[in-house]
Parts: C-alpha cells; structure tokens; sequence
C-alpha cells in the first residue's frame, strides 16, 4: 500500500512509519522538520527495500492543504491510506488566559485535521477504497479540570471521524479513530499523574492490527477502554467534585 504518514517526526508516528515500512508499505514521511524526514525516509528506505520520501507539511498553513494533497498523488499514483498523527498539548493553566494557546490547541488538534482530512477522504471517496486513520485521545471522552481544553479538541476530532466514518462507509473507505492513553513520548515527557505508561511501538502495533482488520474505534492499551467507560458512566454531580 502507498501510505501517507502526517507528523511523521512526533513519537508515536514514527513507530507507526517503522511499523509499515517492516511490512512492506511505501510512505510518504510529511511534517516540518525536513532534516529529520529526510534522515527518517533514508533509514526505513535502506532497512526495508520500500519507497520512502520525505514532504514538507505545515498543518497549520491550512491554505497549502490542497496543494499538498496533490503533490502526494504525483509521488504516487494511487494512495491507500493517510495516518495523521499529529498534535499539540498546551498547559491547561495557560490556556485559562491565554487565548493564542487555545487556538493554538484548537486548530493543530481539530480545524486543521478536518482541513486536510476532507480533502483525502474526498479523494478515498471518488476512489471507492482506503483508510484514513487519526489519533485522537481518551482525553476526549469527558471533560476533566486539569486538561478539558486538549480534551475538548479531541473531542471534537473523535466527533468528526466519527462522522467521517459513516459518511464514508458506503464507499468501502475505512475511517479509524485512536484513542491512546498515556504514551512515553516527548509530548508528555515530565507530564505529571501519568500511570500506566505505554511504549510507542506498542501503540503501534495495536494501530497497524486495527487498521489490517478495519476496526473503527482503537483504545490502545486494550484497558483504557474499560478505564474511560468507568469515568464517563460516573454521574455528573459526582464527576464535577471530582480533582481529575
């Protein structure tokens, strides 16, 4: 399969890269840091007998989306699949005041994955196959006091995929929404009350496994499933007194 892997150079990404590149998959690396692709692409390229490239991808320069899907398809003929992986986690605290780190949250977590995933689900769509898989988190299965303004943004992704999702079945195109917990990455280094940690190539084994079985909903660990339903089912007038 022609993949497209976005954030390419954030933790979990390039486990998810290494992971397809081992079975097989030619990528397309796209982020900002292009050293780091273009040394990323060389190594997965040599190791692995695969095509591999390096793109530059701002997601935030949301006006070039529609270019850079295009500049995909020249790379390849025919796409198969886009993993976008990923995002950014300000301080909750912060973000009370600060209202460049809320839109900051918002457009890297939310309106800048719809800008570019509508374009390749359009795609998919008149195609009548691929995948599109996102990372969202358990973070945005309830608001919590001390991160509702990352939940919230995905939240709102978890909400759009899912959307996604059932407009796009008809066309055989498989829409995957991740919900990772925590995961020992440079995002949440030094990151307070974290328990339960999991290594990326964990994560991304159970997202090529969900994508390979075109599973819908990914709770990677399997237990944060059972964690974040105990959490939502609790009522209201309890949760809000709750210090999570």
């Amino acid at each position: 399969m022609n993949i497209v892997v976005l954030g390419a150079t954030s933790g979990i990404a390039q486990a998810i890269a290494t992971k397809l590149a081992q079975e097989g998959h030619h990528l397309i690396l796209a982020g900002r840091r292009m050293d780091e692709l273009e040394s990323m692409s060389s190594d997965l390229r040599i190791r692995n007998q695969v095509e591999v490239y390096p793109a530059h991808f701002d997601a935030l320069a949301m006006d070039t989306h529609e270019a850079f899907v295009s500049s995909c398809l020249e790379r390849f003929p025919t796409l198969d699949g886009v993993v976008l992986a990923y995002g950014y986690m300000g301080d909750q605290k912060e973000s009370e005041t600060d209202m460049d780190i809320v839109k900051r949250t918002i457009d890297t977590n939310y309106t800048s994955c719809v800008s570019i995933l509508h374009r390749f689900a359009t795609y998919f769509e008149q195609q009548k196959g691929g995948f599109i898989c996102a990372l969202s988190s358990v973070a945005g299965d309830r608001g919590r006091q001390s991160n509702y303004m990352y939940g919230s943004s995905k939240g709102a992704l978890s909400l759009y995929l899912q959307g996604l999702r059932n407009r796009l079945s008809s066309a055989g195109v498989t829409v995957l929404t991740v919900k990772p917990g925590f995961v020992d990455t440079k995002m949440t280094y030094g990151q307070e009350g974290m328990f339960l940690v999991a290594k990326p190539e964990k994560v991304a084994n159970d997202i090529y496994k969900a994508i390979r079985s075109r599973k819908s909903v990914l709770y990677t660990p399997f237990f944060w499933r059972w964690i974040m339903l105990i959490i939502r089912l609790i009522p209201e007038s309890i949760f809000k007194k709750m210090k999570l």
